[in-house]
């Protein structure tokens, strides 16, 4: 059925479909068009007399030359960048004292923080109120060596051990923190507790501060001054590790006995005579005697026990020194051997000395000692040691046994004869 019309023949051709035509101008070319619908071809429009062609650029052509300003601006972007960073980094490298040619390295000068300051009751502000007060003694000789020491007074008195000195044969000499050496003189020397005084001339001395060794308490921290193995100017920390340790040394033949401050500061061959110190920068020993797992002395070095003689003790000793050129021995009148007692402890008194303090307190040959001023003792040398800790009219409480029956007394201490 169709729509009426007459059918189109094939090969003729119409002209443009109107605007709003229901004819498409391709239909020709449709493979789905009905052969016998009309079709219009639409023929393209003439140009307008009056319109300018569209340039044409050949391609051939040579182009201008629109990269040399961009270039330019780069070079010269380049230019003031070099300058610029040139003239930081030289500034930068004077602030950092690596001017002529160094190599900057860190992060630059920072302000200090707050513990730099080093407060005076620091251990640093500590180590530089004390230094000065340390000197090494230096010993001439066939038998000379190094040791250290302290000045007590300002008139020139110097405290240090009595086997720093002892095999003096020739010059003394002390060399201060600043390098300056002086001659010293030997005032005195009391082998048995060991201890020396030396005497020296100098301007400006300044002397140390006294501690209490009597308040001293394990775990307090401690420094220790001196020159171990000649090394000037050491300082090493560490705690009280016991106090009223009793031991028993013998040094070429000289036997002493310390009731002794431990601790395990490191103190060495050469810290000898120096001082050890609290927290506060107050003396409260001085170091003497280190133990090692070496059985000789000359190859002994430090395995963190160390001992010092109490400061009350050492001040007591020298001004006995530096008042009449030696010190009283103290003694408790008796004479003593190990207590067979075994697992009871104690020391049992061999001979007690007529008319001496022992006897004056009602003591006994036979009692056995178990403790001397709440001191527990377990041998002959805690006994000797705790005795020579006091100054000559010590009074002590002395706990004995005696048969089966435990007492107690009041032992006035004395000096002996010598």
């Amino acid at each position: 059925m169709t729509d009426g019309g007459n059918p189109p023949q094939p090969g003729v051709s119409g002209t443009s479909a109107p605007p709003g035509s229901a004819w498409w101008s391709d239909a020709m070319s449709d493979p789905w068009r009905n052969p016998y619908t009309q079709a219009a071809v639409v023929l393209p429009a003439e140009p307008a007399g009056d319109g300018e062609p569209e340039p044409v650029t050949d391609p051939d052509a040579p182009r201008a030359h629109v990269w040399r300003p961009v270039v330019l601006l780069c070079l010269v972007s380049a230019l003031l960048a070099g300058v610029l960073g040139g003239a930081t980094g030289y500034a930068m490298a004077l602030r950092g004292g690596v001017a002529g040619g160094g190599i900057p390295v860190g992060a630059g000068a920072l302000d200090p923080p707050a513990a730099a300051a080093r407060p005076p009751e620091s251990l640093a502000g500590v180590v530089e109120r004390v230094s000065p007060s340390v000197v090494t003694i230096r010993v001439s000789g066939p038998e000379g060596g190094v040791g250290s020491g302290f000045v007590v007074s300002q008139d020139g008195y110097v405290i240090t051990n009595h086997h720093v000195v002892e095999g003096a044969r020739g010059a003394l000499a002390v060399v201060f923190e600043d390098g300056s050496a002086v001659p010293a003189s030997l005032v005195g020397q009391d082998p048995e507790s060991d201890l020396a005084v030396l005497k020296v001339e100098k301007e400006g001395l300044v002397a140390v501060d006294l501690g209490d060794s009597d308040a001293v308490a394990v775990g307090d921290p401690l420094l220790a001054f001196g020159s171990p193995l000649a090394l000037a100017g050491t300082v090493t920390y560490g705690i009280v590790s016991a106090v009223d340790r009793t031991i028993q040394s013998d040094q070429s033949g000289q036997v002493r006995y310390y009731a002794a401050i431990q601790t395990d500061a490191a103190v060495n061959q050469g810290n000898s005579g120096g001082p050890l110190v609290d927290a506060a920068g107050r003396v409260v020993g001085v170091n003497a005697v280190i133990k090692s797992v070496s059985g000789e002395p000359a190859s002994a070095g430090n395995i963190g026990i160390a001992f010092a003689i109490p400061i009350n003790q050492a001040k007591r000793v020298s001004q006995e020194i530096i008042a009449t050129g030696k010190a009283r021995r103290t003694v408790i009148g008796a004479e003593v051997g190990n207590a067979s007692s075994g697992l009871t402890g104690g020391v049992r008194l061999d001979t007690v000395q007529q008319n001496g303090p022992a006897s004056a307190a009602g003591l006994r040959a036979g009692d056995v000692v178990t403790r001397l001023d709440h001191h527990p003792l377990n041998d002959a040398i805690d006994l000797v040691a705790l005795v020579r800790k006091y100054a000559p009219g010590s009074v002590v409480t002395v706990e004995f046994r005696r048969g089966s029956s435990t007492q107690t007394a009041s032992v006035t201490l004395a000096a002996d004869a010598q």
